[in-house]
């Protein structure tokens, strides 16, 4: 068989991305801080692309937007699901569990900050001459951060430079939550100091007010406390070095380990809950962002909706042609020609990309409020089921676009501001045939339910599936139970010894 060259021609059909096309579909995924980022980096790299001028009422209007719609969640425990514990080394994080032993927690409201509330006042006319509606009292000091506390206390606790270089070594390990992250031996050897030595400087702080700052445990931060109290007797001391126990209302096994009676457990407990597990969250532990909703919807007149894109997440960006036309005209060469369109092709991409960004939001974002328009007008009962595909097909786009499009994009409501999948909630079915039901909608009756429950009518898995059966929700009781872990809510044994306890405890 004999080899030989051929030349053929074919003809086919494929989809290219292109590099523009790339960094299109990447803006829609960007959140408001990212896109400010991106665009400041292309107006410094492209001379044709500029700030346009912002408007001079805008923040204002959206600051008396957002004006207390982001308050604090309803009032929870001290520990936070992110925040896991051991009793032995609390260097791993806190365990949800402990959630119930401590209903009030005095750092939360620190922890979560002020939302998206704000205030918004001029204090000064044009000509700096006006005052009218300026208030002493809007002027506040500067907040105190957890580091410069601590700083401030060491100066005066420390005159050996020795010593108070420990002290700064140690304070640089106090996180968020005031709890000392660092091995002794390791800062010793680091600073050329015996291990004797920084536990006595380590002994100095942990006198630092609030008490409980320096600890190295949950155990030792309740301890300091207790002590300054002079309420660290055998029993309470017992009571620390178990409080796994404590986490899972084995009231049982602590009034044996304690030696005491219920009455005494129950007023040991009441003075373990009036401590501050976190006493470092009271302070400013650093910068955050705030959040900014990307679309504001609104009653409107005729019983609908209105949506709009918020103009504070829309970066301006003008092209500069006039400068584009003097300066083309001067090029010296065809490299210089070239550079120049090549910029002013980016300039005009990059603002049709920004407006066909805008353009999509607005149309995922309306559809889905078209969707959900039930939990708008009455509540998270109303909540439908909702995915990607059903929006994406509604609009006629793809759904992986859709997907781009909803995240780390928030929507402010008359209900308040919500990350745009929080409406994507998964279906599940109606007993006797009806409409699914939206699974946070489930949760909030699972919720609601067991808020309702008695001290001697506690809710099973079982009675809660049974009760929902009832109201035509079909659920599995390993669903109810995934769904009340993931809202912090522990079992009915649980929960039955704790309720016990408070009516004890009453009494």
């Amino acid at each position: 068989m004999g080899l030989s060259a051929k030349l053929q021609l074919r003809q086919s059909q494929s989809l290219v991305m292109t590099p523009q096309l790339m960094q299109s579909i990447r803006l829609l995924q960007l959140t408001h801080m990212e896109l400010e980022r991106f665009v400041d980096e292309e107006i410094e790299r492209n001379p044709l692309l500029d700030r346009a001028e912002p408007r001079d009422d805008a923040a204002s209007d959206q600051l008396q937007k957002q004006e207390g719609l982001a308050e604090a969640a309803s009032e929870g425990d001290w520990f936070e699901t992110e925040h896991g514990w051991s009793a032995e080394a609390m260097s791993a994080k806190l365990d949800s569990s402990l959630e119930n032993i401590f209903p009030d927690d005095p750092g939360r409201a620190e922890r979560l900050g002020p939302g998206l509330s704000a205030q918004w006042k001029s204090a000064a006319g044009p000509n700096g001459g006006s005052f009218e509606g300026f208030d002493m009292d809007d002027m506040a000091a500067a907040p105190v951060s957890l580091r410069d506390h601590v700083a401030e206390q060491i100066a005066f606790a420390f005159s050996d430079p020795a010593a108070r270089l420990i002290a700064h070594e140690l304070a640089e390990h106090l996180d968020d939550d005031g709890y000392l992250r660092a091995d002794l031996a390791e800062i010793g050897e680091r600073l050329g100091s015996s291990v004797s030595e920084v536990s006595n400087v380590l002994c100095v702080c942990q006198s630092f007010e609030p008490i409980g700052l320096f600890a190295r445990d949950l155990a030792e931060c309740l301890a300091m406390q207790l002590a300054q109290r002079d309420r660290l007797d055998p029993a309470m001391r017992a009571l620390l070095d178990n409080l796994e126990l404590l986490a899972r209302r084995d009231f049982v096994s602590l009034r044996r380990i304690c030696g005491v009676e219920e009455d005494d457990l129950l007023d040991m407990l009441a003075e373990i809950r009036a401590l501050d597990p976190r006493p470092g969250t009271r302070f400013v532990g650093g910068n955050t962002d705030a959040i900014v909703a990307d679309v504001e919807v609104r009653p409107a007149g005729d019983g609908s909706w209105a949506v709009e894109l918020n103009p504070e997440t829309l970066p301006r960006v003008l092209v500069d042609n006039i400068y584009f036309s003097q300066v083309v005209g001067r090029a010296k060469d065809q490299t210089e020609k070239d550079f120049l369109s090549e910029c002013l092709q980016n300039a005009n991409w990059l603002t049709r990309s920004l407006d066909q960004r805008a353009k999509t939001i607005l149309k995922v974002a309306s559809e889905i409020v078209r969707q959900q328009d039930a939990f708008l007008a009455h509540g998270v009962r109303h909540l439908r089921p909702l995915n990607l595909r059903t929006v994406a097909d509604a609009i006629g786009m793809h759904e992986s676009t859709v997907s781009r499009v909803t995240a780390n994009k928030y929507m402010l409501t008359p209900r308040g501001v919500f990350e745009l999948r929080y409406f994507f909630t998964v279906s599940i079915a109606a007993s006797g045939g009806g409409e699914a039901h939206s699974s946070e909608a489930v949760r909030d009756r699972i919720r609601e339910m067991i808020e309702g429950e008695k001290p001697a009518d506690v809710l099973s898995d079982d009675a809660i599936v049974d009760m929902l059966k009832k109201n035509g929700v079909e659920i599995a009781r390993r669903t109810v139970a995934k769904y009340r872990e993931s809202m912090n809510i522990p079992s009915s044994v649980q929960r039955r010894r704790e309720k016990r306890a408070r009516v004890s405890a009453g009494r």
